[in-house]
């Protein structure tokens, strides 16, 4: 049976680098640095220590008309204003809403407007609360707004998979097209997260990164001296076509979204499997549904937070696969966007193939990379084509996801 081939039409982001894509990627080739350091935003005077974190670098409430926005919590505003940019970038596309769906995966949701709406009802009681409490906080809502926004009827999805929520969303979407239950599909990750009680459990858990005095080196991937992450925030949608779709109505397509590899380590809650047995597996199978082998890979955008563990095992399965890769990690100037990571990431994919180049990774002048790390991480932005780029997204539960983006086949003026 022949299965649609899904190319990507349009980008849309909100991150710690920039208010859109094209500011986003600038800031990225620059080598610049969305981290900051201070006190918690909106936490300022509760004794909490100063941090570093990547804030969005537009208040996404700005971006909306200000009475929907107070209606939102932040998690759903910046996937709003994602999306906006997306459909415009692909053309507004005129859609059967019975063929468009929606899918924007998130790692919690509105878990800022849950801890707000349980403060003032411990501080004033019930009748404070806001009505609109639970449609702010489910994880859903962002997908659901974006379905009510476009009119998308042909579902409305939202994977919960941790970091690489954002990624599913993207291989769900595609995996929509390819089955024939939709012609477009509007996907990508969402999260606003950085308050006191996800700071405290990573900080508990020893996962951040400890070079908080020094802000913009702070996300250090793959470098000998690195600690941990650092927690962002944003947003990434893309909209995916069925090239045929796309043809018709004479779409620019920016790449072809050629493979999606899903597996599990079936392993520890927040421990990679020891052999990288699932990872690995992703990769294959997005290689495999991509028709291509290992060396016809230019470059890898690797998941690479900062974590001592983490980002040895994901090395280790790297080179299972690839041997010594060209590799960057994006991280290091975004800090970790949970559940929109995956997304911000293959859209980073998406502009790699689109424009030839391999962005340069941050953060590793000092130290130098870890000896037990075999890879060629790319540490200076290297221009030449990029056909084919694999990108991945691993996250807490051992679910890992694998995108590959080739470039795009069918340029239609």
């Amino acid at each position: 049976m022949h299965q649609p081939e899904v190319v990507v039409t349009g980008l849309g982001a909100i991150t710690p680098l920039g208010g859109d894509v094209q500011s986003t990627w600038d800031a990225l080739l620059a080598g610049e640095s969305g981290i900051r350091g201070g006190a918690l935003p909106g936490h300022e005077d509760t004794g909490l220590p100063d941090i570093a974190a990547g804030i969005m670098a537009i208040d996404p409430a700005k971006l909306l008309p200000p009475v929907q926005a107070r209606r939102l919590d932040r998690s759903q505003q910046a996937a709003l204003a994602a999306a906006a940019e997306a459909w415009s970038d692909a053309g507004a596309p005129t859609v059967d809403p019975d063929r468009l769906a929606s899918a924007i995966g998130t790692g919690i949701g509105g878990v800022g407007t849950l801890l707000e709406q349980d403060d003032v009802l411990e501080a004033t009681g019930i009748r404070r609360v806001s009505p609109r409490t639970v449609p702010m906080l489910m994880p859903n809502a962002a997908a659901a707004l974006i379905s009510i926004e476009y009119g998308a009827r042909a579902g409305v999805y939202t994977p919960v998979s941790a970091c690489s929520s954002g990624a599913e969303a993207i291989a769900l979407g595609a995996r929509l097209i390819r089955s024939g239950e939709a012609d477009v599909v509007i996907a990508g990750g969402t999260e606003a997260a950085i308050i006191p009680i996800t700071v405290a459990g990573f900080t508990q858990a020893q996962a951040l990164s400890r070079h908080t005095a020094e802000p913009a080196s702070a996300s250090r991937p793959f470098a000998a001296d690195r600690s941990g992450f650092i927690l962002s925030e944003g947003a990434a949608v893309v909209v995916l076509e069925s090239a045929e779709h796309a043809s018709a109505r004479g779409a620019r397509v920016h790449a072809t979204l050629a493979g999606a590899g899903i597996a599990a380590d079936a392993h520890h809650i927040t421990a990679p499997a020891a052999d990288g047995s699932g990872q690995i597996s992703a990769m294959r199978k997005a290689l495999a549904q991509a028709g291509l082998a290992p060396e016809q890979i230019s470059h890898i955008n690797a998941h690479a937070t900062g974590t001592p563990v983490g980002d040895v095992a994901e090395a280790h399965a790297i080179g299972a696969v690839f041997g010594r890769a060209a590799v960057t990690a994006p991280k290091a100037a975004l800090g970790h966007l949970f559940g929109a990571a995956g997304a911000i990431e293959a859209i980073i994919a998406v502009l790699s193939v689109e424009h030839g180049v391999i962005p340069p990774t941050r953060n590793l002048t000092t130290a130098g990379v870890d000896p037990d790390i075999d890879l060629d991480v790319v540490t200076d932005r290297r221009d030449l084509p990029q056909e084919a780029v694999l990108s991945n997204s691993f996250g807490f539960g051992g679910q890992n996801v694998s995108l590959v983006v080739t470039s795009a086949r069918h340029h239609v003026p």
